[in-house]
């Protein structure tokens, strides 16, 4: 089972590592695409832009659903579900970290206040 999941967040990884898949899952997140939409604003061939689609359907991140010549792409966000909770253990793991950094600031913070005041009096 863990194989299974390791794959399939490798896999959720992988297509958002590209900036092009990235702005592709944008654009789609406001409604299905062509394939002629999504290739719109990038400078490169229809079977590049088709080679993106294809690790992103690898990825489950979106579907195509075909009308005659016609490839339309909706994104399917809950795939990136995996990702967002792996990265959410990571965030517990951060916050907790810059906690205690910033506990340990405030405590020299306060001891240097509390230096200065001796100081002072003396």
């Amino acid at each position: 089972m863990v194989k299974y999941v390791d794959a399939e967040l490798d896999a959720v990884f992988h297509a958002l590592a590209d900036s092009t898949r990235r702005n592709m899952l944008h654009h789609m997140s406001k409604g299905g695409s062509t394939v002629t939409e999504l290739a719109k604003p990038f400078d490169m061939s229809l079977a590049a832009i088709s080679k993106h689609l294809k690790v992103l359907e690898r990825a489950n991140l979106i579907s195509r659903k075909k009308e005659g010549r016609i490839h339309h792409c909706y994104l399917n966000a809950e795939a990136m579900l995996s990702a967002n909770e792996w990265l959410a253990h990571y965030d517990k793991f951060w916050n907790n970290k810059l906690d205690a950094l910033e506990s340990f600031l405030d405590q020299q913070a306060f001891k240097t206040k509390d230096e200065k005041s001796n100081d002072r009096n003396k």
